[in-house]
């Protein structure tokens, strides 16, 4: 081998880790604690707010502003999982509040990390967060995991082994949410490619993800 062509590997070698490292961080504390004091500032300026929280997917979306009469606040946080703690994160800033309605996007963070969640744990984990959340709220909706295509850094490969495991998170979240008092709504039909990058959402993908979570706020719209 030549020089070139370990370098065009060594290239390959770190682009691959780096796609890793990036779709399987959890959210850095500094970042995680400067989402928790802007969302303590948001939700101090408005009542009845409906929140919607999640992942990287929720934090980079940008939902109206309102819909009949309730603030529309993002709660995402970039990394989180299932093991993140969002229930006893968001509690602290709503100081007191409860908001009629919280929308949870959330899991595909578990169906990139090196070792996935198995159904179980998975189930046991967001099942765990829809119970503390329910102490917020009297509605929660839960949403369906988007897909993750081949696109950018996502190989076919990669695309098939993770949708295995998002497959068989999302064929449980209808009859977990249901157990825990909440709506599970699917996500509608997206066109190809919906993402930027394999995972975050391009302009096709929040039209999508964006309806779903319309029809979440619309629960509480008479």
């Amino acid at each position: 081998m030549n020089r070139n062509q370990f370098s065009l590997v060594a290239i390959a070698a770190c682009a691959s880790l780096a796609f890793l490292v990036w779709a399987t961080r959890e959210a850095p504390d500094d970042h995680r604690r400067a989402r928790q004091l802007v969302l303590y500032y948001t939700l101090s300026r408005v009542n009845d707010p409906i929140i919607v929280i999640g992942d990287s997917i929720v934090e980079a979306s940008t939902l109206p502003r309102s819909t009949c009469g309730h603030s529309i606040v993002n709660a995402g946080l970039n990394g989180a999982s299932t093991a993140s703690d969002l229930g006893s994160w968001l509690a602290p800033t709503l100081d007191g509040k409860r908001p009629p309605l919280i929308v949870v996007s959330l899991g595909v963070n578990d169906a990139l990390a090196p070792a996935p969640l198995s159904k179980a744990n998975f189930e046991d984990r967001y099942g765990a967060l829809l119970a503390l959340l329910s102490k917020l709220t009297p509605q929660l909706a839960v949403l369906e995991i988007p897909p993750v295509e081949a696109q950018g850094r996502m190989t076919v490969k990669m695309q098939d082994e993770v949708m295995q495991t998002i497959n068989a998170y999302n064929s449980i979240l209808p009859d977990l949410a249901r157990r825990n008092g909440a709506t599970f709504l699917a996500l509608p039909a997206v066109r190809k490619p919906h993402t930027i990058d394999g995972v975050h959402l391009n302009s096709d993908g929040y039209l999508a993800w964006d309806k779903a979570v319309m029809q979440a706020a619309a629960m509480i719209c008479g």
